[in-house]
């Protein structure tokens, strides 16, 4: 396993993040979740290869993931030996601190998140989403003092437009208040939508980018043609607000990562992780694994060096679209 300091803080992360939106109890709409006897041989395998940067939420299974991963964290390592990630925006309840980015629900959320998890802090506290509802400065200064109250070592966001990032920031750097070390944000072979604005502003301010989805969700680790298990069970073309996943250019860019694999003798997987591994600002893909090869394919991934010709074949078809975190 690699190690690498997330953006220019001082917090060394594995490269590769163990993600866990896939634990907790199995139901209708997420059938492909894995309790606490599915998920051990993932969790086991994610401490044999090292890979120590642990990343969950509030809201994954209503917090059943959070309960699952602080048991894990107590039967399979140390909580001292790994990085630990939450976060916090989506409803997990009807009253006025259940949701969003105010002052009352951050400080209720991150109490509530701790105790599920058993420990006293975690590592890195994310903002799920932007909150449109609440200023800024009432955010940053309630996540300043959930990081002076050592409830949270670093502060991070996700999955918003470069300019909403860059108004949180400053407004914490005008008031000596905590700023963020990473954006988790969508990008993939399928999505590369942070490298117009995004990721200049990050490489900009040393943020690290811990992308979700670095696979589109399986769909370049599998010929063009095939549904990964989880596409199955769902519907596999559209997302949540019934927008296409994908275009029909896409399948230029799958039957490319195929042709690459193959001439390499090795998964598909590998390859598109590769590429996401390859950009500068990418500093640890998170890997929602359910089986055993999606953690080894991801770490195998870190010795593959693509050729300009690979990267040019891989790159060429994408054609841009709207990104799906709204």
């Amino acid at each position: 396993m690699e190690y690498t300091r997330l953006g220019s803080s001082g917090l060394k992360v594995s490269r590769i993040a163990l993600g866990c939106m896939s634990f907790g109890p199995p139901s209708e709409r997420m059938p492909w979740t894995l309790d606490d006897e599915g998920a051990e041989p993932v969790f086991r395998q994610a401490v044999e290869l090292g890979i120590t940067f642990w990343d969950t939420a509030n809201v994954y299974g209503g917090g059943s993931s959070e309960e699952l991963v602080g048991r894990a964290l107590r039967k399979y390592t140390r909580r001292e030996d790994v990085v630990l990630a939450t976060k916090v925006y989506w409803p997990m309840h009807s009253g006025p601190g259940g949701a969003g980015l105010s002052r009352k629900a951050i400080l209720e959320q991150v109490d509530a998140s701790l105790d599920r998890l058993g420990t006293d802090y975690v590592d890195l506290y994310q903002i799920h989403r932007f909150d449109p509802e609440t200023p800024v400065e009432e955010t940053m200064e309630a996540l300043h003092d959930v990081v002076k109250a050592g409830k949270a070592r670093y502060i991070g966001a996700s999955s918003m437009w470069a300019w909403q990032f860059a108004k949180m920031q400053q407004a914490a750097k005008d008031k000596g208040w905590t700023r963020f070390v990473s954006m988790q944000d969508q990008y993939s072979l399928l999505h590369r939508e942070e490298e117009r604005e995004m990721f200049g502003l990050l490489a900009d301010q040393g943020v690290g980018s811990i992308p979700w989805s670095p696979l589109a969700a399986g769909r370049v680790a599998k010929p063009w043609g095939e549904r990964s298990t989880r596409r199955a069970e769902a519907n596999p073309d559209v997302d949540m607000h019934g927008r296409p996943l994908h275009l029909d250019s896409d399948q230029a860019i799958v039957d490319a990562v195929q042709r690459i694999a193959e001439g390499r003798g090795v998964s598909m997987a590998q390859v598109a992780m590769a590429w996401v591994l390859k950009n500068p600002v990418v500093t640890a893909p998170i890997v929602g694994a359910t089986r055993p090869h999606h953690l080894s394919d991801a770490v195998a991934a870190l010795d593959i060096e693509l050729t300009e010709d690979e990267v040019r074949s891989l790159e060429e078809p994408y054609v841009t679209r709207m990104p799906t975190f709204f």
